[in-house]
């Protein structure tokens, strides 16, 4: 693929190891600043830019994120590929703690948030086509790289998005799962969609860190979570490493 490619980081990687930083890009959008500055920096001798979702530490919480300045300020630095990184709760039987997916839906139950630049102040409406709303050749390189340093993702599924930051109801969580729903996760919109407008190449690779509320035999622990990023997060950086290769190099 030819291009720039940039990752955002979420709730377990508010850094990239391995990531030699030339610049830290403190920028102004129109919407205000980011959540944190990006990254320029160099992997394994290959530029990528890289941003801390949540902020460096870890302190916005998913509704309070500023979406459309992180993917604008992406875009500014001429971002051409965008990886995002998200944990989520596993509601399909296969979707168990631990497990890596690239969803190729999304369920949108946020409310809100900002969730376009088309807002007729930045830019006048418009509408986009969001029927897919992740890029296949994107997801396609993204598992081809997986494979490579055998790790398993799965290829699919449909991402419910819930407001956050409090975790989901039982009863919800039974809802999402009578609309599809594969996992829950509370950053995965409008992330996307804003791509899509700024005319992003967009994937994601999540994270499953607990059985979403009901899924489990027992209550959900930070504890739980936290073991599970502590590990998955590990296998993410590998998966990110390779890509960042085969995106550049092959």
């Amino acid at each position: 693929m030819s291009g720039t490619l940039a990752i955002i980081g979420g709730t377990g990687l508010t850094e990239l190891p391995g990531l030699t930083i030339s610049v830290a890009h403190d920028i102004q959008t129109p919407f205000g600043a980011p959540s944190a500055p990006v990254l320029e920096g160099e992997l394994n001798g290959l530029r990528v830019l890289f941003i801390a979702r949540h902020g460096h530490p870890h302190k916005i919480p998913p509704h309070l994120v500023n979406y459309r300045a992180n993917l604008w300020a992406l875009q500014k630095l001429y971002a051409t590929d965008v990886i995002a990184v998200n944990a989520v709760g596993g509601i399909s039987k296969n979707m168990k703690p631990s497990t890596l997916v690239s969803p190729a839906q999304i369920i949108d139950y946020s409310f809100g948030r900002e969730t376009t630049i088309f807002d007729g102040e930045f830019a006048p409406l418009s509408n986009i086509d969001f029927s897919f709303p992740y890029t296949e050749a994107l997801r396609v390189q993204l598992l081809k790289s997986a494979a490579t340093v055998q790790e398993k993702v799965i290829n699919g599924g449909v991402y419910g998005v819930t407001q956050g930051p409090r975790l989901e109801t039982a009863a919800e969580i039974f809802r999402m799962e009578r609309d599809g729903c594969d996992i829950a996760g509370m950053t995965g919109m409008p992330e996307a969609c804003l791509a899509r407008e700024l005319k992003l190449n967009f994937a994601s690779l999540a994270l499953v860190v607990n059985a979403a509320a009901g899924k489990g035999a027992a209550a959900i622990t930070l504890k739980q979570i936290d073991d599970n990023l502590a590990t998955g997060m590990q296998r993410v950086r590998l998966i990110l490493s390779q890509l960042v290769q085969d995106y550049y190099l092959n």
